[in-house]
Parts: structure tokens; C-alpha cells; sequence
């Protein structure tokens, strides 16, 4: 196979070979999406950190099979399509989120999908009545016209989050400078030691996660406390709450310490003028 190759491609194959051997980490992202200029400018942010490089997925085959690298066939399973490839020695979940944040926000095309709920304020639009008065129509969108520009009535939600936006619609929001999609490299999956990371599983919502961990944290310390487990963490707590606990047998029991006599001597004055007290009442009943 490989010797059916051209010599540029053949070139191509043994750089990448080299690129295999010294990363161990490759992560496949989509190319569709992503524009040159935007393209060369995630290069030179990344530089240094990983390299990238637009490799044809026939050629990322016969080089991860010339490097001998286990899983090929489920990591080009998982990454069909238009491929930019990352080669890394870092961490997968970092790169895989740090791509995801790095996007930015264009005008949506026809077919792209709504990210989030999209909504039409109500307002002076700034666009002047025509033909475009029909687009609004379409999408349910209540308009007047004053002082020679369209208006809208009222807040209308124009497309749910997943909705395919249609054509109307995306000039509808490219006029009105709503910029409803994104543009950046979305991780495909990651291929680290043989083992293939999918998207849904690279991609952590940071903020949940930290959620989990302090609930875990909270709920362990609270079962730790409970069965008495000394820790680095615990033992401080736990001896708070044995010093507390021996005080409250020390003090029921009106047995004098350094620490209780304050409180003994105070309870048996407090029972002492109480029982005074009674046999003044009692006395005086007689």
C-alpha cells in the first residue's frame, strides 16, 4: 500500500510517522467549520504548546499503521470527515476543553444548527421597509413601521436551542448583526497509548464537576466524622467534638476539672438558691 504512495505523499507519511513517535497524544478536530484566517491564527497561538497539521485521513492511516500504533481503525472510526490533527504531549481533557472555549461567535449559514434559544427583541431594527418585511412575516414576527424604519412589536423567539436554522432566518439575523453560530476546532476524539477518547467524554463542564467534587468532599467528611475515622482532615473536628462531648459527661457529672469548674460551681449555686427557694416557700406555708 504505502509503496503505491507518490513521493510527496510518501513525505507526508514519514513526517507524520516522526510527528507519532514524539507525541503521545493526537487529537482529530473538525475542519468544516473553521475558516483559514481563524485557522492560522489558532496555529500561532498554539505554537509551542502543540503542533498542527491538515493531514488527509488516508495518509493518518497508513502512518499510524507504518508506527504501529494500536486502535487505529476506532480512532479513524470516530474521526471521519474533514480532519485538522493535533499532536500533543499534554493533557487530552485539557486540549479538548481549551478548543472548545476558543471559538467565536460568526453569523449563522442555512442548515446550522441554533446553539442556544434565539430571540428577536422588540425595537427599531435600523432596516428600512422593502422586501425583507415578508422574512419577518415568515418567522411570526409582529413589525410596524415609524419613521421610515421596521419595528418590531414584540420579543419573539425565532428558533430552540437545535433548531436548523433556515434561510430566511439566517439573513434575518445576518441583517439585524445577531451572530448565532460558532466558529472554532471542535475535538472529534483523542488517541493517547492505544486508548481512543471520544468527544462526549473529553468534553467536562468544569463548573459541575467542581460541584461534585465539594459534594463528595462534604458528604465523605460528613461519614468520616460520623464513624470516628481519623484523617489529616478529620482529626481536628473529631477531637473538637471529643473535648465537647467529655465536658458534657464532666459537667452532668459535677466532676471538677480545670475546664469544668466553672460551670460545676455555677449549676450546684443555681440548684443550691433554687432549693433555698422551695423551703423559704415551704416554710412560709406552714
Amino acid at each position: 500500500m504505502v509503496s503505491r504512495v507518490s513521493t510527496e505523499k510518501q513525505g507526508i507519511v514519514d513526517d507524520t510517522v516522526k510527528l507519532l513517535n514524539d507525541h503521545k497524544l493526537i487529537g482529530a478536530a473538525d475542519l468544516s467549520k473553521v475558516g483559514s484566517s481563524m485557522l492560522q491564527d489558532m496555529r500561532k497561538q498554539l505554537r509551542g504548546q502543540v503542533v498542527v497539521r491538515g493531514i488527509k485521513n488516508t495518509l493518518m492511516r497508513i502512518a499510524m499503521e507504518k508506527a504501529g500504533l494500536e486502535g487505529t481503525e476506532e480512532f479513524l472510526t470516530r474521526t471521519k470527515g474533514q480532519n485538522i490533527y493535533i499532536f500533543s504531549n499534554g493533557n487530552p481533557f485539557t486540549l479538548a476543553n481549551s478548543l472548545h472555549k476558543n471559538k467565536v461567535k460568526v453569523f449563522a449559514k442555512t442548515g446550522d444548527t441554533a446553539l442556544d434559544d434565539i430571540t428577536i427583541s422588540s425595537g427599531n431594527t435600523g432596516l428600512s421597509p422593502g422586501p425583507i418585511i415578508s422574512k419577518f412575516g415568515a418567522l411570526s414576527i409582529r413589525t410596524r413601521i415609524e419613521a421610515g424604519n421596521i419595528w418590531v412589536v414584540n420579543d419573539t423567539e425565532v428558533a430552540k436551542s437545535g433548531d436548523a436554522i433556515s434561510a430566511d432566518l439566517a439573513d434575518l439575523l445576518t441583517r439585524l448583526d445577531i451572530r448565532a453560530a460558532e466558529m472554532g476546532l471542535e475535538i472529534k476524539a483523542v488517541y493517547e497509548d492505544g486508548v481512543v477518547i471520544p468527544k462526549e467524554d473529553l468534553i467536562i463542564d468544569m463548573e459541575a464537576y467542581a460541584n461534585q467534587l465539594v459534594a463528595a468532599f462534604s458528604g465523605a467528611f460528613q461519614v468520616a466524622l460520623k464513624a470516628v475515622w481519623p484523617t489529616p482532615v478529620t482529626i481536628t473536628p473529631l477531637l473538637s467534638i471529643a473535648a465537647q462531648n467529655a465536658r458534657g459527661g464532666t459537667e452532668g457529672a459535677s466532676y471538677l476539672t480545670k475546664e469544668t469548674s466553672a460551670e460545676v460551681i455555677a449549676k450546684v449555686n443555681a440548684q443550691a438558691l433554687s432549693l433555698a427557694k422551695a423551703v423559704g416557700r415551704a416554710q412560709a406555708n406552714q
